[in-house]
């Protein structure tokens, strides 16, 4: 068996490993034992060989983005100094609640990956959810069966909550197994509910059906006229809700929108003439926002967009959401022309298969497109071009 090859570990040098298509470790020259364990989905963590009762057992010491290796150095040459005392049996180290480890460990280690509206979002669940169902109970105590029956109890209410539940656990639990408290994820396979298809977009008609009424609805006062130019600018810039309720005005820059957060990160969002005009019209506050609460000015109208419900019931579209007029806005660009990656980069996807999924087609242009089709196919099969 071939020797294995020992480097003087550093900090910089473990943030320059590279994972490969298998796991591999790399060993510690200045303390026997101690390596560092790079995973092939990038993750880092310190490992520690040890010989308990004449048996070689590998002891995880933890994640290497939270301590320094100078640090673990000093627990591995403590923890020598202990066995040599005590003598070669090691106590088992108890596995900590699952609330513990969420506030001690995770937590810590999600400030610094996350974004704070994901932070945000994550904590609900674990205070609403998780924290409830598994906080009193030891990582090592988590079963299947008890994930299972906490997932669909949820997904009754709430199935795509429950989607997303399930995703912060099982993140929580394979950090669990990073930090050496776990072997096992007991979240990992639990299968996830369908999501619903995603067909609903505006037709011709129901665009002017919905123009008239926020052109109508804007009439009635400040509070309503404010709503309407928000769902006009969802519609005419395929924006996200938060995008638009919690723009700011140092994010408006000429005939684009410079996003500084979005949910892929800061984005350009080019402008056109309507959604230019929309903008225009927008009193000019001293504070910060395009579109302040009107009832706490110094903050933006962030969800308030209730006009929405009396709108689309007079519209007789009850059945389409707010966010479907992204959905609208991707559809109506393809069948204008747009290819599918420009759209992509509209409505600011990190890859076009996200951007798929939101283009929906009417009837009648599928059915003149397999006619375009058709013909050409026919030309080329009576020998003629197309």
């Amino acid at each position: 068996m071939a020797a294995r090859k020992r480097v003087r570990l550093t900090d910089a040098g473990i943030a320059r490993l590279r994972p490969q298509a298998r796991e591999f470790t790399v060993w510690d020259s200045r303390v026997p034992g101690l390596g560092v364990r790079v995973r092939p989905n990038g993750g880092r963590s310190y490992v520690l060989i040890r010989t308990v009762d004449g048996r070689t057992k590998r002891v995880s010491l933890g994640p290497a983005v939270l301590r320094g290796v100078d640090d673990i150095r000093q627990e591995c040459l403590a923890r020598q100094a202990d066995a040599a005392v005590a003598g070669p049996t090691e106590p088992a180290r108890e596995s900590p609640t699952f609330g513990d480890f969420v506030e001690r460990e995770w937590r810590a280690a999600h400030r610094k990956r996350c974004k704070p509206s994901t932070i945000k979002t994550d904590g609900s669940l674990l205070r609403t959810q998780l924290l409830p169902a598994f906080g009193a109970t030891r990582l090592d105590r988590i079963t299947r069966a008890g994930v299972e029956r906490w997932f669909d109890g949820y997904s009754l209410t709430a199935p795509g909550g429950a989607n997303r539940a399930l995703d912060v656990l099982r993140q929580i639990l394979n950090f669990g197994i990073a930090c050496g408290h776990v072997s096992t994820n007991p979240a990992s396979g639990v299968r996830k509910n369908r999501r619903p298809e995603m067909t609903r977009f505006l037709s011709r008609d129901e665009v002017r059906r919905l123009h008239d009424a926020l052109d109508a609805a804007s009439r009635r006062g400040h509070s309503q006229r404010r709503q309407a130019d928000i769902i006009s600018l969802l519609l005419l810039t395929g924006c996200r809700k938060g995008e638009v309720t919690n723009l700011r005005w140092s994010e408006v820059d000429g005939d684009m929108l410079a996003l500084a957060d979005s949910k892929t990160g800061p984005r350009t969002v080019h402008l056109n003439p309507q959604a230019r005009a929309v903008l225009d019209r927008q009193p000019r506050g001293e504070g910060p926002w395009v579109f302040p609460s009107h009832v706490r000015p110094g903050r933006p109208c962030g969800g308030d967009v209730s006009l929405w419900r009396s709108v689309r019931r007079e519209v007789g579209i009850e059945d389409v959401r707010l966010h479907d007029l992204r959905h609208t806005y991707a559809s109506w660009a393809v069948m204008n022309g747009v290819p599918v990656p420009v759209v992509s980069r509209l409505l600011g996807h990190s890859s076009t298969r996200m951007t798929l999924r939101y283009i929906h087609l009417c009837d009648r242009d599928v059915r003149a497109a397999a006619e375009r089709v058709g013909e050409a196919i026919a030309g080329l099969m009576d020998g003629g071009g197309v």
